[in-house]
């Protein structure tokens, strides 16, 4: 089980902790809660998301229960690396959507003493895994996998369903167009297709 560290670390003494799971699983509502209560411990924070998550917000990044939080949106994942300075904590939400390269920005700022906290789903719609998510998981010190609940059986559910025909890897959505379902359940939808 992880337990949340929300100490101040030496310099060198960062690390990266991956919230991820399937859509509707709660990992945005999680990266805040984290992040919120590293504020109340009066750390530096910094927040990034991908600029072409507009959803709910250009800037804020919000969960789907509405929970938000400032952040700054960013075209690629060095970005973050020049935004990061001076801070303690570094969040990162919808990771997904980086480039590959977000990996290695979320080693540096480990490496420089930063606590790095990183959410994004971590299968794409297919069920493969999805962008820079396995990597940073590999390197991670903590992952933690939420799930959703599978509308169909009310199982947990760990797989993001695509409602209609596209096979565009990136497809920002909501209930209108993904809905969490558990192994067997996409399974047999995937199979019908």
């Amino acid at each position: 089980m992880f337990l949340e560290n929300t100490t101040k670390q030496p310099r060198g003494g960062g690390w990266i902790e991956v919230i991820c799971g399937s859509m509707f699983s709660g990992k945005t509502e999680e990266l805040i809660r984290r992040l919120n209560r590293a504020k109340i411990a009066r750390q530096r924070v910094e927040i990034f998301k991908p600029a072409v998550d507009t959803r709910y917000d250009e800037e804020n990044v919000v969960s789907h229960n509405e929970t938000a939080i400032k952040s700054t949106p960013v075209q690629a994942a060095s970005q973050i690396i020049l935004l990061a300075f001076d801070v303690d904590v570094v969040g990162i939400d919808e990771a997904q959507f980086f480039d590959n390269e977000l990996a290695a920005v979320c080693n540096i700022l480990a490496n420089d003493g930063i606590r790095v906290i990183v959410a994004g789903l971590d299968m794409d719609f297919k069920g493969q895994p999805f962008g820079p998510i396995p990597s940073i998981m590999s390197t991670a010190e903590y992952v933690t996998k939420v799930h959703a609940i599978c509308i169909e059986c009310g199982n947990l559910a760990q797989y993001s369903h695509r409602l209609i025909e596209d096979d565009n890897l990136v497809l920002l959505g909501e209930t209108d167009r993904y809905v969490p379902l558990c192994r067997k359940c996409f399974l047999i939808k995937r199979n019908h297709k």
